[in-house]
């Protein structure tokens, strides 16, 4: 027996399983492809396909050239860029033979329908890129403006601050005056009604300023809020409530300015009155 022989003898139960396998699938309505990819005629069948497809089907042409079990993995750079990386590039022999036995015309005719697919994602790429330019570029922009917007209104409060407390000073020194003539009159001479209608004055202004005084009546009930305790004495008063008023408070608007000071009843000479 020759060695060619032998191979033959090697080759025919192989052929046979073949068949049989195909013979099966055949009977049960499925076709068998192998499993290295399509083949050369289904790869001429799609390039012919990509070379004749209009611009909005490319994207699906390409997807089906691409086979399903590609290991082809891709990371992106730090600017975005999809990178492939050589070593894990794979090309279906298939395909290798099929391209050697396509016609120049056609092949020609593919790479330029590749050509101008990859011109124009390029196109979009740049055109996307530059949009998120203009974007990052009228952020900050915005956010400059922002910052400058915060540093004016910040002064002008401070402006208006100033000119409020300068008008409220230059009104008191009104009430200053009349305080000062009132010492430069004789020792002699009775100043308590000038006194009074200076403070008179001075509580105008307090007034203008939406400033009230803090005056509880004895007998009322301390407000922690409005009212400082100083000591608690013997009083006819209740317990806990006020007693004597040392300090006025004041109030401005819903803020106090100052509270005030107060001294409470411990209750012991009201409890007596009713022993008796």
């Amino acid at each position: 027996m020759t060695e060619q022989d032998a191979d033959d003898q090697d080759t025919e139960p192989e052929a046979a399983d073949e068949q049989e396998v195909a013979d099966d699938a055949a009977a049960d309505g499925e076709t068998v492809e192998d499993e290295a990819g399509p083949a050369p005629d289904s790869v001429s069948a799609f390039l012919s396909e990509l070379a004749e497809a209009p611009e909005e089907d490319i994207d699906e042409v390409l997807a089906d050239i691409v086979a399903d079990d590609s290991t082809v993995e891709e990371e992106a750079d730090s600017e975005g860029e999809i990178q492939l990386d050589p070593a894990e590039v794979t090309v279906p022999d298939e395909l290798v033979t099929a391209l050697e036995s396509t016609q120049t015309e056609q092949l020609a005719q593919t790479v330029a329908v590749l050509r101008a697919e990859l011109d124009r994602r390029s196109s979009e790429l740049e055109a996307a890129r530059a949009e998120a330019e203009d974007l990052e570029s009228r952020l900050a922009r915005k956010q400059a403006d922002f910052q400058n917007y915060k540093k004016r209104q910040k002064k002008r409060l401070e402006e208006e601050k100033q000119r409020a407390t300068e008008d409220f000073v230059t009104r008191l020194l009104d009430v200053r005056d009349n305080l000062e003539r009132a010492l430069e009159q004789d020792e002699d001479t009775d100043i308590r009604g000038g006194v009074e209608s200076t403070l008179d004055q001075f509580d105008q202004q307090l007034d203008r300023e939406n400033v009230e005084p803090i005056e509880p009546e004895v007998g009322q009930e301390t407000d922690p809020r409005r009212h400082e305790v100083l000591a608690t004495i013997a009083s006819d008063q209740p317990e806990d409530t006020v007693a004597q008023i040392h300090r006025s408070g004041y109030v401005m608007g819903e803020k106090v300015l100052r509270p005030a000071q107060v001294a409470v009843s411990d209750g012991s000479l009201s409890d007596q009155e009713e022993t008796e």
